[in-house]
């Protein structure tokens, strides 16, 4: 069966902000990674740890990129991540989660290498939202339509926590939305 059967598995969910759109031209200026412990037999997650840290790029902040996520260069000048921890907690995983990890991957591994090793999974993709009866798979806008409020969306930190409980969300059929992405191993990239 996969990475879904045998003992737990530990998991990471992985968000950044970047100064605009291209991983190969643009930078990451926010991260938050969240490392998770899941019980498959029991379908229970448990976090085990989380790291946010911003970062001043040394490109240009599209102002379309800060209108986004509403960081700004005095918000990031003099900032920087916390690269050790960083790919410590990358090492202790067994797969990454991104929302839109097509967008995210690129940006994380051009930063922490390790990360192309590990197998990608994409919880906007990964799962067939329009099929379950949502019109979007945007994150805020599945966010709004199972009840989950963020502080701040676009926030790395906030959407990290808000994708970890929407994926934790139990649907009627009492699975997991996180069980059907791992289930339907749609790996990402």
């Amino acid at each position: 069966m996969g990475i879904i059967s045998g003992s737990p598995l530990v998991g990471g969910i992985v968000d950044v902000e970047t100064t605009g759109f291209s991983p190969d031209r643009d930078e990451v200026v926010e991260l938050c990674l969240l490392v998770f412990h899941y019980d498959r037999e029991l379908d229970l997650v448990k976090i085990i740890d989380e790291y946010v840290g911003l970062r001043e790029p040394g490109c240009f902040l599209h102002p379309r990129a800060s209108q986004v996520h509403g960081l700004t260069m005095a918000d990031l000048c003099g900032q920087d991540l916390d690269y050790q921890r960083v790919a410590g907690m990358i090492e202790q995983v067994e797969l990454l989660i991104a929302h839109n990890a097509g967008f995210d991957r690129g940006f994380v591994t051009r930063l922490f290498p390790q990360a192309i090793s590990k197998p990608w999974f994409c919880s906007m993709s990964g799962i067939d939202w329009r099929n379950k009866g949502y019109p979007g798979r945007g994150l805020q806008e599945l966010l709004r339509h199972h009840g989950i409020a963020v502080e701040r969306a676009h926030r790395a930190l906030d959407d990290v926590r808000a994708t970890l409980e929407l994926l934790n969300y139990s649907q009627t059929s009492g699975i997991s939305y996180l069980k059907e992405l791992l289930l339907g191993r749609q790996a990402a990239g």
